[in-house]
């Protein structure tokens, strides 16, 4: 059965992040029989709607974890979005032949994300520098006793506990009892009295006679390295790169497709495929 994405045009809301719950909870949930034909069905054919079903049914686990962070100030829609591109990852690098269930293996890729957002989104970044000063980021809210700020005793304690100087406790703990402002936030106020977001105060350079030429130019570039690096390969594996990643007039050949076509197995397809890649990566300069 066939489940399709939910989409909510404005999700930011409180009634459409509710109708976002409502239908991922109601999503089906996969037998272990069901996920492994579905991650099968993806691996091998590049079945995109076997890749929705996976992610569908997996998307009330984002959610779940999502709300773990919710007190870093951050929406709660902004963190979902996240989450769920980590869940997108992990079914797009899943084996079904490990003998894992796809929930376990996707929690990684899902904190992960979500983590990576938190700290490109607090001005605390500019101390959690080290793999320590990062814990005690993540740690500061549970190890705090009240809700007030902390005495210098206990300061001195999660400063001992957690491999970090005092002043990094106490900078972090002002910096968490803040608040961020939105970088293009909007007013509906009209006067001069009105706050201005940071984004009011930059010009647009979009249309700058420089950076366009710039941005031409590096196009052009990437360009001929990309068919200097295709002429290098055989007739057979340019074929499939061009026909896997490269058709604009046509839809995306399969493995399956490819494999028929040259009597061979999709596996091999994915094998000559990836040593194609390889063989062009060292002529593409970045």
């Amino acid at each position: 059965m066939t489940q399709t994405l939910p989409v909510i045009a404005d999700f930011r809301t409180d009634s459409g992040l509710a109708t976002y719950l409502q239908t991922i909870n109601g999503a089906p949930m996969l037998s272990a029989e069901e996920e492994h034909d579905l991650a099968v069905r993806y691996r091998e054919n590049d079945d995109l709607d076997a890749a929705r079903q996976l992610i569908f049914s997996h998307l009330r686990y984002v959610v779940r974890t999502a709300r773990g962070f919710s007190g870093y100030g951050l929406a709660m829609a902004d963190l979902i979005q996240e989450g769920n591109i980590g869940l997108m990852k992990a079914v797009k690098g899943f084996d079904p032949d490990r003998g894992v269930r796809l929930v376990s293996f996707a929690m990684h890729w899902i904190r992960s994300e979500i983590y990576d957002y938190i700290l490109r989104n607090w001005r605390i970044v500019k101390v959690a520098t080290t793999k320590a000063q990062r814990k005690l980021f993540f740690n500061l809210r549970k190890s705090r006793k009240h809700l007030g700020w902390m005495n210098q005793g206990e300061v001195k304690a999660l400063s001992k506990n957690l491999d970090v100087p005092e002043k990094t406790v106490t900078e972090m703990e002002s910096r968490l009892s803040g608040s961020d402002v939105a970088f293009d936030a909007g007013t509906d106020q009209d006067d001069d009295s009105a706050f201005v977001a940071p984004a009011g105060y930059l010009a647009d350079n979009r249309y700058n006679p420089e950076n366009l030429y710039e941005h031409n130019t590096t196009s052009t570039a990437r360009h001929e390295q990309l068919a200097v690096a295709l002429e290098q390969l055989d007739e057979r594996s340019r074929d499939i790169v061009l026909s896997r990643w490269l058709n604009s007039d046509e839809k995306k050949a399969t493995l399956t497709e490819l494999a028929e076509k040259y009597g061979v197995s999709a596996e091999r397809i994915r094998q000559i495929e990836k040593k194609a890649f390889n063989a062009m990566k060292g002529l593409l300069v970045a």
